[in-house]
């Protein structure tokens, strides 16, 4: 996968994605989730995450409660211990990572962490979730950061 290539693309798709997107919210929601878990599927028959990883290497998720409990058991910590050494509170007071890329990424792109990883990771890149109007803006934005979900994208504005 040539991650390069694909920044390159996304920035210059932006304009036209922000319409699409915004064309989008007007799409009925039963239809607009059928059509995002269509596309879904189908952009996971053919891209492997562990070719890429650059969600890792360029975001970092959102960590919950439940998250930072189940990640200081992993690693045998107390969970303010582990807050300390990995993680920081953001502009809008949520846990995220001090830094990126994710420090339990591998270079292989296999997480270190994985049976263990933050909720945010698990449903990552959010495209098979109901409720998929709710979530247009940062789908929109994902589309700079994840390959499948540009993909999934380009098959939507096929078919929509």
């Amino acid at each position: 996968m040539d991650l390069e290539q694909f920044r390159r693309e996304a920035k210059e798709n932006f304009a036209e994605n922000k319409r699409f997107f915004k064309k989008l919210k007007s799409v009925n929601p039963k239809k607009l989730d059928q059509a995002f878990h269509d596309a879904h599927d189908e952009a996971f028959d053919c891209i492997n995450c562990l070719e890429c990883g650059n969600c890792c290497k360029t975001t970092g998720p959102l960590f919950t409660t439940k998250d930072i409990d189940r990640l200081a058991k992993h690693f045998g910590m107390k969970a303010g211990d582990f807050m300390d050494q990995y993680l920081r509170t953001d502009e809008d007071g949520d846990y995220v990572l001090q830094t990126v890329p994710c420090p339990f990424l591998g270079d292989d792109n296999y997480c270190s962490v994985y049976e263990s990883r933050p909720k945010a990771c698990r449903e990552y890149p959010h495209t098979d979730r109901n409720k998929m109007h709710q979530i247009l803006e940062l789908t929109r934005k994902n589309v700079e950061v994840c390959p499948a979900v540009h993909h999934i994208t380009e098959t939507l504005k096929k078919k929509i």
